[in-house]
């Protein structure tokens, strides 16, 4: 009858003891929306996909100023020169005009081909700019799910911590107990594995931690700590 009811109070002890732990462990108490902002403004400018996309808004840009300038490739210009002389005209070679003559041509198939040369120049430019801003909101959002994967992560490790703290108590009471012949073995062998339990998850939570902190330098292309 005595070890049922310490192995009762054991139990109450260990329930009570993890209530606590999840009523005051919250990922929201790390949670900075100031701090997440510069996080974003950091993907931003270190991520290599996005200069790649800011590159090519660049260069879309300048396709579309250039392209203002190929008006001129329909026209063009040359010169005959015609020399002057009584041999230099026959049947075969009749010449109307003698000395240096200008020539321009137009090539009215370049002429009207300009308009959607350049229409399309300046669609390009939107299309860039659309590419970029929307790869903007697609890293904004990962940004986020990876913050917030981290934070959850150090919560959870807090969590398996107190847990381990606790077990470890219970464990260093119980040893006591068992030592004077006032604790069974079998309730001191669960105090053990539950504490053995305890520092597995412990272990686990530690890897998910650095896992996700891993994950969110990637994306930044900087380490958290660089990021005041």
């Amino acid at each position: 009858m005595n070890n049922k009811f310490k192995r009762i109070c054991l139990s109450l002890f260990i329930l009570i003891s993890a209530s606590n732990i999840y009523a005051q462990q919250t990922m929201f108490q790390d949670l900075s929306y100031p701090y997440l902002e510069k996080l974003i403004a950091t993907a931003k400018k270190n991520y290599p996909q996005v200069k790649i996309l800011q590159e090519q808004v660049e260069i879309a840009r300048s396709t579309f100023h250039q392209s203002g300038f190929t008006w001129l490739d329909a026209f063009s210009a040359s010169y005959i020169y015609s020399p002057q002389g009584p041999n230099t005209t026959s049947a075969t070679n009749p010449i109307i005009f003698n000395g240096l003559q200008l020539v321009a041509t137009v090539s009215l198939g370049s002429l009207f081909e300009r308009p959607y040369t350049i229409h399309n120049a300046r669609e390009a430019v939107k299309v860039a700019e659309a590419q970029e801003q929307e790869y903007f909101l697609t890293i904004e959002a990962s940004v986020k799910r990876f913050y917030f994967a981290y934070l959850e992560a150090q919560a959870d490790l807090r969590n398996k911590v107190n847990a381990v703290q606790d077990a470890s108590t219970a464990v260093n009471q119980l040893k006591h107990t068992f030592e004077r012949g006032e604790t069974s073995f079998q309730v001191y062998n669960e105090a053990l594995t539950n504490l053995y339990n305890q520092n597995s998850f412990r272990l686990q939570s530690e890897l998910a931690v650095f896992t996700a902190k891993t994950n969110l330098e990637e994306l930044l292309g900087a380490k958290l700590e660089s990021i005041k």
